[in-house]
């Protein structure tokens, strides 16, 4: 499975010690504003930066999970779709949304809007990645891990065609294998 990786981005290591600082800085600002976030994360890639990020918080914290798809192989085809809503209501709460990468951008924005439109008090991001580069829609995480180049990367919940999201790091795929 590692033959498909061209070179390691970010390390298993350097992911640990950032999702420990954003946990920090995390819980410092909640704890500014007196609030205590619903973690909502994105399945399936945001996963794994949940399960590290969430050591971190030191708040009393509920999380729950959507599934929402907008790409089809590597492209993002602009179309959200909602494969599994939230399990609780998320009226009048702060919400603390986890994504793996902003890319586009499009997914975060209709997510975002759909959770305000669902009577959220406010909602704020936290990335593990950002990939400026492929903005298409103006929107920004609040907390973000690592800003990426414009690659196609794999790992730490990142997949290409559902493969490589178990690796620990996150990963450059070589263009083969996707081309």
């Amino acid at each position: 499975m590692r033959d498909v990786i061209d070179r390691i981005l970010v390390s298993e290591e350097e992911i640990v010690k950032r999702s420990s600082e954003l946990g920090k800085q995390i819980s410092d600002d909640y704890r500014k504003t007196n609030e205590t976030p619903l973690v909502v994360a994105l399945l399936k890639g945001s996963v794994p930066f949940l399960a590290e990020l969430i050591k971190h918080i030191d708040l009393d914290i509920q999380f729950d999970f959507m599934d929402v798809s907008s790409y089809q192989g590597t492209e993002s085809i602009g179309d959200i779709r909602i494969d599994k809503d939230l399990d609780c209501s998320v009226k009048g709460l702060s919400i603390l949304l986890v994504e793996d990468i902003v890319d586009t951008g499009r997914t975060l924005k209709e997510v975002t809007k759909l959770l305000m439109n669902k009577g959220a008090k406010d909602v704020k991001v936290v990335s593990l990645l950002d990939k400026p580069d492929r903005r298409v829609v103006e929107i920004e995480a609040d907390y973000v891990g690592f800003e990426i180049p414009n690659e196609f990367v794999v790992g730490f919940g990142l997949d290409y065609d559902q493969k490589y999201r178990n690796l620990p790091y996150i990963g450059v795929l070589k263009p083969e294998v996707y081309k």
